[in-house]
């Protein structure tokens, strides 16, 4: 009986916690709402040390704590949510410490394609982004199954950024953009449709044309799936990027609150909604002087 009785009050209790927390996102609603938020989920492995647990809980920990925001997110109608996973960097920790991180990564991606996942849920269609060929196979396999299986999801989009450093993509996209223009000039040439630099816009009398317009460079980014973010949250207090979405982050608001990744909560996610309405006017009129 008792446990039963426990039972209904959590229930209850649950049910009017969603209940308030909705009812305070209808009210936030009236003002501007994020399109898509971006995390940087810091303090995994600080917060596992300080609460003495085994290594590896630490990120355990923080993978509930995504899953909360993502909740929110969805909720809130925030239609795009990327998330720095893994960085190219990290893979000059301790081999033991990376494989663990691999096997814990493909042991969650391969959640997100279960029925019941918070991705199918909410119709969340996941993409990874970065230099994928990093990953062990077990985890790009697993990658490219999650993608394959979210791929008909249209109602949010979840970016999983992995192998990702935001250099590494700008320079992948400039290899990109030159190997597409040049593939264009060979094609013309190859017609006969006169010289190909003449063609595509070059004009002799002005050398500093530019063949590689900065529309080619973007396409070609990872993160084209989806806008710039309008705000990025940074948890433990730092207020570095980190190589992260440096393309992308140039008018969005920055939030760094000072808990640890695997403590963040409901309060952390609504200053940081407080913050970005209270500077969205501001953030807009820059973006419109570009």
């Amino acid at each position: 009986m008792e446990k039963g009785s426990g039972s209904r009050i959590n229930q209850i209790w649950g049910n009017l916690v969603t209940f308030v927390r909705r009812s305070i996102f209808c009210v936030l609603s009236v003002g501007p709402i994020p399109n898509h938020i971006a995390f940087i989920m810091d303090g995994n492995r600080r917060y596992g040390k300080k609460q003495n647990l085994m290594e590896g809980t630490g990120h355990r920990v923080g993978f509930l704590a995504l899953m909360s925001m993502l909740k929110y997110c969805y909720e809130f109608g925030v239609r795009y949510v990327t998330i720095y996973a893994f960085s190219i960097d990290n893979f000059k920790r301790h081999p033991e410490e990376v494989q663990s991180l691999m096997d814990l990564m493909q042991e969650k991606i391969e959640g997100l394609i279960k029925e019941e996942s918070i991705v199918n849920r909410y119709g969340v269609r996941v993409h990874f982004l970065g230099n994928l060929k990093l990953l062990s196979e077990p985890v790009r396999l697993a990658a490219e199954r999650a993608m394959m299986a979210t791929a008909n999801n249209s109602k949010a989009v979840l970016s999983i950024c992995v192998a990702y450093t935001s250099t590494n993509e700008i320079v992948h996209a400039v290899q990109k953009s030159c190997e597409e223009k040049w593939e264009e000039i060979s094609k013309l040439n190859t017609s006969g449709s006169g010289y190909g630099l003449i063609q595509l816009g070059w004009n002799e009398k002005d050398e500093r044309e530019n063949l590689i317009k900065l529309i080619d460079i973007e396409k070609h980014m990872y993160m084209a799936v989806a806008p710039d973010p309008d705000i990025l949250i940074r948890t433990s207090g730092e207020t570095r990027l980190s190589n992260f979405l440096l393309w992308q982050s140039a008018y969005c608001s920055l939030y760094s609150p000072s808990v640890l990744w695997p403590e963040i909560g409901f309060r952390h996610f609504l200053w940081a909604i407080l913050n970005f309405q209270r500077n969205h006017f501001y953030l807009e009129k820059k973006r419109k002087q570009l």
